[in-house]
Order: C-alpha cells, then structure tokens, then sequence
C-alpha cells in the first residue's frame, strides 16, 4: 500500500471510529453527524437549527469529548456582551504593591465552542463571535490573541421562538461552512432515548487521541483534506452549481458572464430567489466534497462527492423571496432542483 493510500485509510479508520464514539451518548441523527464532521474536518464551522431538547448540546460535547478537545458552552441571551465572550483585561495586585493590568481569557478560548442560540444575543455580540470565527484571534484594547487550533464553532438556532432575537444577516451566515437541521427522532429512537436517559448506566466515551496529540493530530487530517486532488471538470461542475443559484437578470451580474454560464436556470430559482450564493458557497462545497472523497477511499474528488454536501454547504446562502415563504418553498428542494439539473454537464 502507498503512502497516500495509508494516510486516506487512516483518515477513514478515524473518522468512523470518531462517529462511533458519539453514537455511543447519542441515538439517532447519523447523516447529521457525519455532516458536522466533514465540516470539522474540512475547517469549517456548522449552524444548526433544531427544536428544543433533540440532543443538539449533548451531540457537540460528545463530538469534543471523542477528540479529546476542550470544550465550551455559551448561553447566548441579550444581555451577552462581547467581552462575555472574548474575554477582558481585569486589574490584579502584584508584588509590592504594584498593580497591572491582565488579560482573563473567556469562554472562546477552546477548541470546540457551542454558541446555544446564537440569534438570541445582539448583532454586536454576534458580531464578537464571527470575527473569531473568520480570523481565528481576537483582539482586547488593542492587543490581539491568536485562538487554538483547531477552533470550531457550533452555533445552534431554536426556529420556534422568534421573539426578542436578531437573526443573523445573510453576509454572517455566509461565515458557516454548513447548515444542517435537526429532526425529530423517529418512534423508534425516542422509546430508546427514554430508555439510556432514565436509568443509571452514563456512556462512557472513548476518546480517539491523547489529549496532548490531538490539537496536531487533527491540524494534520485537516491539511490532508487540503492536498485532495481536484480535476477541472470537476471545479467546472462546482462554478456551474454555484451560478445556478442565481436567478435569471439577477443584480450585479454580467451581461457576458451570464452568456457563460452553461446550467439553464431552473423556474423555481427565477421564480424564489432574491440573491443565490457566493463564491464562499463553492469554496464550501469544495472542502466539503474533498472529506467526503477520503470517506470513499479516494484522494480526488468525484461528482458523487460534490452532489453529497451540495445542500448542507449552500441552503443557508440563498435569500428566498415572499412568494417562497408564501408557498413553502425552502432552499434544499431548490438546491436538489439545480443539482439534478446539471447532472447534464457531466462527461
């Protein structure tokens, strides 16, 4: 065996044995899982929307404690003020009588970050949350602090209660690599939910790295994610998904560019989308598609691959209109449109 097909064998054999880990504290919800893992992998950050009382906190907790990564909660409320989050500069007594100034780091400085109901706080404090998130560091009276890698958010949204929050803008959510929903367990799930919860056995996980070797060892899957080849056509394919989003005499694109675009547009994007992603979408959908090659053994990407985390990667980048609100009209069935739509631009 190669050495490139050890690392991607590797790379499999840790991530199964990861999810397996999780499996153990939490039932049901597998393909959401294993979307939160591509991400992490991929060096993204996830939003997820969810009822209350699915599992979405036990879910993050158990992914950090099978990593062997720190972990921090935030309770985002109104009141949450920036430095809640980074932390701030307190005055401490020192030797002699001298007093300075000390930064206390805050809740942000893990590995893993679960921010509960993200659209809770102000845009303000929001605002703290999603510049750590894209430049990995924040910055206290003027002294910047780098985070530790690997950083990773998990921003859950509660879609039952929309009084006194602040949804987040379409440009912040633009900052999440996925955005995947939690569904109600099935029958099945919940009768074995009650049964694990009520009783006194507590899953004990195993963490897959030593707690001192994890933050390199999962920095080092990160850069093999990196080194996945991809062909033209392929980058081709992903482009053409991303103007698909699009709708036909959209603002601020070109008369010529539009002409290049190969992929019809399909009714239901002319008809319920107001703006479609950005190059960020495809830039998501690339990372993305490169785990879920190295999870099928392969170290270049394929069509299969692109199509697996189409949805999770973009149905929070389309700004829909009143008329798909209006009929129901949600931004996967679109996305799944315009993925079976340009199936007909594979060679």
């Amino acid at each position: 065996m190669s050495t490139a097909d050890q690392a991607v064998s590797n790379f499999q054999e840790t991530f199964q044995r990861i999810k397996a880990e999780v499996a153990k504290a939490v039932i049901g919800h597998d393909e959401m899982i294993e979307n939160i893992l591509i991400a992490f992998f991929a060096g993204g950050h996830v939003l997820i929307e969810g009822v209350p009382g699915t599992g979405k906190t036990l879910i993050v907790r158990s992914l950090a404690d099978a990593l062997n990564l720190s972990f921090n909660r935030i309770q985002f409320t109104v009141d949450l003020m920036p430095a809640d989050i980074t932390g701030t500069r307190m005055v401490m007594d020192r030797d002699e009588g001298r007093r300075e100034f000390v930064f206390v780091e805050g809740p942000i400085f893990a590995h893993v970050l679960l921010a509960d109901e993200v659209n809770r706080s102000t845009p303000k404090t929001q605002a703290a949350l999603l510049e750590s998130m894209a430049e990995l560091q924040v910055t206290v009276a003027g002294t910047t602090y780098r985070l530790p890698p690997p950083f990773f958010v998990l921003a859950t949204l509660n879609p039952i209660e929309m009084e006194g929050t602040y949804p987040l803008p379409e440009a912040q959510l633009d900052r999440f690599l996925f955005k995947v929903r939690l569904t109600y367990p099935t029958h099945h799930e919940i009768q074995r939910i009650i049964n694990a919860t009520t009783t006194t056995v507590v899953p004990d996980l195993e963490p897959v790295f030593d707690r001192n070797e994890a933050p390199e060892k999962v920095m080092a899957l990160r850069q093999l994610v990196r080194e996945v080849m991809v062909a033209p056509h392929i980058e081709e394919y992903v482009a053409a998904l991303i103007h698909g989003t699009i709708p036909a005499g959209a603002k601020y694109v070109s008369a010529t560019d539009a002409a290049r675009v190969q992929l019809p547009k399909d009714d239901h994007v002319n008809k319920y989308v107001g703006f479609g992603a950005s190059p960020r979408g495809g830039q998501s959908i690339m990372l993305g598609a490169k785990v879920a090659a190295l999870l099928a053994g392969r170290a270049n990407v394929s069509y299969e691959d692109v199509d697996r985390v189409a949805v999770p990667a973009l149905n929070h980048r389309l700004v829909l209109n009143f008329a798909a609100e209006a009929e129901g009209i949600d931004p996967a069935s679109i996305i799944a449109r315009i993925v079976q739509s340009a199936r007909k631009l594979r060679r």
